[in-house]
């Protein structure tokens, strides 16, 4: 299966599109294009780790390979950032454990 995903991130206005691939409903390849240089940083290191196992990733007893490079790579202003939000369902739908669906996140001050 494979899950396209366009997240505009607000106010730095940056976009990143994740292009998430499974085979076997069980490993996903992630295609991450991004003007971000922080992100292409998260991309690159991900790229690196290969394959990412969706199962290990949804695991309540440890971090997965996105949540390490998430928080190895996204600190200080960028660690809200709504593109790793992105990523992960990605990986998500590409491996058949979630349906797809869009997030919304509406931000409002009063």
């Amino acid at each position: 299966m494979k899950a396209l995903i366009d997240v505009d991130t607000g106010i730095c206005g940056f976009r990143t599109n994740v292009t998430a691939s499974s085979d076997d409903g069980q490993y996903v390849t992630l295609e991450i294009e991004t003007d971000c240089d922080k992100t292409r940083q998260l991309a690159d290191r991900l790229a690196a780790a290969g394959p990412i196992d969706a199962f290990q990733e949804i695991s309540p007893v440890n971090d997965g390979v996105i949540m390490q490079a998430v928080r190895a790579t996204l600190r200080g202003c960028c660690a809200g950032c709504a593109a790793p939000v992105g990523i992960f369902k990605a990986m998500q739908v590409a491996a058949g454990l979630a349906l797809p669906k869009d997030v919304v996140i509406r931000i409002a001050k009063e």
